[in-house]
Order: structure tokens, then C-alpha cells, then sequence
């Protein structure tokens, strides 16, 4: 129970935290960059997970693989990450690092055929900051926040089946401003804000099946609802002087007008486990965004081209391969590692000026063992580019770094006195 407590105060801090940020003009549109639900382990491996059920490390991507759990231990999985951005707007380039907390995760077993699972974990991040020049003056655009999910789910399996679903808490605030200085003037604030309160659900299922005494397949679905959100929205404006109050020029309920896609995920993975142990997986991920309805609030006065001029959304669609590979399981200490490679090729969601964003990656990792267990220190890289077609817009690189700490205890195993 003491360590138990310890994790829960854990959980508390981290929801008062910030999650992993870099400073990015892209994550100004909608609500700013998408976050997969990876831990550091799946985002070494291109971020697959539909398919992945090892029962020895969190995978939250598919419910369902909850269910796998030993009915005598606890996995506690806390992960950060670095990034190194490099960016490129014509001839103009600019260097810039962001990081943080991005994600924490607890799985436990509730009886012989079930699962849980309770957790923090990224679901969009906003972070920018860029001026520009305007007719007589100056402008300045920058923005933060973001939505966060904490969440809890259960899962069962039966003859090679399991079940599950997550239902997440989503929370966040996000902030779009706009300061403009015109020439022989004072200085004007305008701001966008978003305030989410809202709940989710994710549905998994997973089959698992055997080929031989060594090899097996799991075959995995998940499915989210499109569904619209809640909370509030409003614009204020206000100058900028010590004296001043922010004005309140337009407001909006979130429900009804702003809305969250219809997503479906699909993976295959391929393990084999003898002297050595491997495994491969491809997932493929779509989330109809084209149909997700986003009202931003217009009101006279305020810049036209503020946050939302030539905004359109697309459907998301990602494609991932990644893999592991364990040389010998009880070999020496390099040889009972987790060797990790993945890569990934992502359609964004947003669409500006009529120009789509895309992402691809690879990525790199290893699984290090601790003496003391089964606990398991996970570090990878990733690089990744981002831009826009068919006119590129800004050009981004990214090197990010990942440390993921997955803790694996039998705290439910009572030792007998003799």
C-alpha cells in the first residue's frame, strides 16, 4: 500500500505538469500536433502497438492488451523526452529545443482472465512563438497549452481473444495570441482560448494465435467514436498597458461545434521466441477528421488571419512497421538486450492554404535490464520530418530523444514464513 500511495502522489504531480512541448507554427492550427499513445518502447519501434500484448510492458494504444498481465505483477511505466528542432522558412532558419513529461502509465492484474490499467498520457501539444511584419507595425503570434488524458481501462480475454476499453478524462487549455503594434499606437492583445473538459472511450480487441511451440501471431483492432466536445471557447482583446482589462468580444459552448473523429487502428505482429526472441508488427491508423465539424469563433476587429485563415482538416492517416529483437535470452548482459528499430509515414490532419502536412521517421532503440529485476530503462531516437505539399510552407527535422522507465514487480506475491 506505501508504494502504491507513492505512485498515486506520483500521478497527482504529473497531471499538474506540463507534457512535452517544442515550438512548432504548425501546432497554431486546430488543436495543435496529435500524439499517438506510444510509450518510449512503442515510439522506438515506429510507434506500433495495435497488435503488441507481451504482458511485460504497457501498451495503452490497444486496450485489450491489458488482459495479458500475470495475475502477480504490477507494471508502473514513466516516460520524458528531448527534442532538437531544426527549421526552414525559405532562407530563413532557426534552431530551437523543447521537452518534458510525456506520459504515465500504470498496469495491474484484477483477477486470472483480467487487466487494468490507469494513466496520464499527451493527446494534442500547442507551442509557438514567431512574429512578422504588417502594414505600419508589427505582429507577434504565440501560443500553448494543449489537451491532456487521464485515463483508466480493463480488459478480459477467452480462448485467444481479448476485450478491452480505456475511458479517458480529456482536460486542457489552449491559447492562441495575437499581439499587434501598429506604427504611432499602443500595443493590442488578442486571444484565442479553448477550454476542454470532456470524456472519451478507446474499444480494443485483440487474437492471438499459435503457429507452433514457438512462433504466434496477434491480429489487433481498435475503434473510437466520433464524438463532440465540451467545454467553452471565447476571444478577448485588450491593450496592453498596465491599466487596461481584457475585453470579452465573442464567446462559444464547445458542444455542438467542435468535434473529435471517428478513428480505427489496425495491426499484425509476428513473434517468435526460442533461444532468442523477436517480433515484428505493422499497424495502419485512420481518424476521419474531414468529417470532425470545428467552428472557430470570427468577430469584427479581430485579425482576420489570426489562427484559422486557410485552415481545413484531413483525414489522418498513418502507416508504421517497427521491431524487436532479444539475441539470446540467457546470454550475457548485451546479449539479453532489446535491440529496437521502426519507421512511420503519417498524412496529417491539418490542411493550410490548401497545402496537407506530412510527417515520416525512423527510429532507433534499446531495452537495458536492471540487476535488481525485470524492470527495464528504455532509450531511443528518433528523427523526423514534417512539412507541407505541394508548396512546403516551413521545412522541420527533428532528433528526439526518449528515456521510458518501466518498472515490473510481483507486488502481489506473498512469500510464506517458516
Amino acid at each position: 500500500m506505501k508504494r502504491i500511495k507513492i505512485l498515486v502522489l506520483i500521478l497527482a504531480a504529473a497531471v499538474s505538469g506540463a507534457v512535452a512541448q517544442v515550438n512548432t507554427p504548425y501546432s497554431m492550427y486546430g488543436y495543435g500536433i496529435m500524439s499517438d499513445r506510444a510509450t518510449s518502447m512503442q515510439r522506438q519501434m515506429g510507434s506500433v502497438g495495435y497488435a503488441m500484448n507481451s504482458g511485460r510492458q504497457i501498451n495503452v494504444m490497444n486496450p485489450a492488451s491489458y488482459a495479458a498481465i500475470d495475475s502477480l505483477t504490477f507494471l508502473f511505466d514513466i516516460g520524458a523526452d528531448v527534442s532538437l528542432l531544426w527549421q526552414k522558412d525559405g532562407e530563413a532558419k532557426e534552431h530551437s529545443t523543447g521537452g518534458g513529461l510525456d506520459y504515465i502509465t500504470m498496469q495491474f492484474p484484477i483477477c486470472k482472465f483480467m487487466g487494468g490499467s490507469i494513466g496520464l498520457l499527451p493527446y494534442s501539444s500547442v507551442g509557438y512563438a514567431f512574429g512578422s511584419d504588417i502594414q505600419h507595425g508589427a505582429k507577434m503570434n504565440q501560443g500553448s497549452g494543449g489537451i491532456n488524458q487521464a485515463y483508466i481501462g480493463v480488459a478480459g480475454k477467452v480462448a485467444g481473444f481479448s476485450l478491452g476499453a480505456n475511458i479517458a478524462y480529456s482536460f486542457g487549455t489552449i491559447r492562441n495570441d495575437v499581439f499587434s503594434t501598429p506604427q504611432l499606437q499602443g500595443q493590442m492583445l488578442f486571444e484565442h482560448i479553448m477550454q476542454i473538459r470532456d470524456w472519451d472511450i478507446n474499444i480494443g480487441l485483440q487474437y492471438t494465435g499459435k503457429i507452433s511451440r514457438t512462433e504466434s501471431f496477434v491480429v489487433g483492432v481498435t475503434y473510437s467514436p466520433k464524438k463532440s466536445l465540451h467545454g467553452k471557447t471565447w476571444q478577448t482583446k485588450q491593450a496592453t498597458s498596465l491599466d487596461s482589462k481584457a475585453d470579452t468580444v465573442a464567446y462559444m459552448n464547445m458542444k455542438g461545434n467542435y468535434y473529435t473523429p471517428t478513428s480505427l487502428g489496425v495491426g499484425l505482429s509476428y513473434r517468435h521466441e526460442r533461444s532468442s526472441r523477436w517480433m515484428v508488427e505493422a499497424d495502419y491508423t485512420f481518424q476521419q477528421w474531414s468529417k470532425a465539424k470545428y467552428s472557430p469563433l470570427y468577430e469584427i476587429g479581430m485579425p482576420d488571419n489570426m489562427v484559422f485563415e486557410g485552415m481545413q482538416f484531413n483525414n489522418r492517416v498513418k502507416y508504421a512497421l517497427g521491431g524487436e529483437l532479444v539475441p539470446k535470452l540467457r546470454g550475457n548482459y548485451f546479449q539479453r538486450m532489446a535491440y529496437r528499430l521502426g519507421a512511420y509515414y503519417t498524412n496529417d490532419y491539418l490542411k493550410i492554404k490548401g497545402n496537407s502536412i506530412r510527417e515520416y521517421g525512423v527510429t532507433a532503440g534499446f531495452g537495458f535490464n536492471t540487476p535488481e529485476g525485470k524492470t527495464m530503462i528504455n532509450l531511443g531516437l528518433e528523427w523526423k520530418h514534417r512539412s507541407a505539399t505541394p508548396n512546403q510552407l516551413i521545412s522541420e527535422n527533428y532528433l528526439n530523444i526518449t528515456l521510458g522507465v518501466n518498472f515490473n514487480e510481483l507486488w502481489f506475491w506473498q512469500r510464506r514464513l517458516k
